[in-house]
């Protein structure tokens, strides 16, 4: 389906893996490369180390600490971070029964690059999010009979305070009111802090198509900031879907 690309809030077609995604990590190759050489060149003028013993009795397993009076935000994100610093690719939901998943983007990586082409302005917010320091975003799609289509991206961030996740999401909330997005403050999710759901007032209408219904998600968890685009071509969509969804996703976070 054709749409305006002067809209940011539109969802477009799903992007393969270009040049751009090959050059960085062709990049990443030969950073390691160099590195495992100089460690073999320092490695080698040294003494041998005596490994540990094998048996440690007094060793412990690591568990998270529970909340008590001395917890704060932060201690909590640290303890999130745990289950977020592994394959993030892993923590997206998955596509729902009878839906089919989109091939070129089940469950996988995508560049900044990609992801700000989206926008209004890709160059700008390519240099807003630059400063937030973004570490990797990981994305999933699927469509459902033909009507329904929905993408979700878990956009990680790298910043020590955890401060980039929360202002960043809470930039993109900040908008979501004005009647060229959706037109109103959306609704919370329970029990995600800050966490919203946006159903769009007004569908997009262009002549010679139907109207197209839309619904963003924005939430925040620790250094990771979840977003949800889901479209139906048919039919006005129904919060209660996209909030079944949107609970589903923070879950798995």
């Amino acid at each position: 389906m054709e749409t305006p690309e002067n809209r940011p809030e539109l969802l477009k077609s799903p992007r393969r893996r270009g040049r751009t995604t090959l050059l960085i990590a062709g990049a990443a190759v030969l950073g390691v490369v160099a590195g495992v050489v100089t460690g073999y060149a320092v490695q080698y003028d040294r003494e041998p180390t005596p490994l540990p013993p094998l048996s440690q009795p007094d060793l412990r397993d690591s568990k998270t600490v529970p909340a008590g009076a001395s917890t704060t935000a932060r201690s909590v994100n640290v303890n999130r971070q745990v289950k977020t610093d592994g394959d993030l690719r892993k923590l997206l939901l998955k596509k729902p029964k009878g839906a089919t998943a989109d091939t070129s983007q089940a469950a996988d990586w995508m560049s900044l690059v990609e992801y700000v082409e989206d926008y209004e302005k890709p160059d700008r917010m390519f240099e807003n999010m630059i400063d937030d320091d973004p570490r990797r975003i990981a994305t999933t799609s699927w469509e459902q009979r033909g009507e329904v289509f929905v993408t979700v991206n878990l956009i990680q961030f790298r910043d020590d305070d955890r401060l980039s996740a929360p202002e960043w999401g809470l930039g993109q909330q900040g908008y979501m009111s004005q009647d060229k997005h959706a037109g109103n403050r959306g609704k919370p999710i329970p029990g995600s802090g800050n966490g919203r759901v946006y159903v769009y007032d007004e569908p997009l209408r262009k002549a010679g198509y139907e109207p197209l219904y839309q619904a963003r998600v924005i939430a925040q968890r620790g250094d990771v900031v979840m977003e949800i685009w889901y479209v139906n071509n048919a039919r006005k969509i129904s919060e209660k879907a996209v909030m079944s969804l949107a609970k589903q996703q923070l879950e798995r976070l």
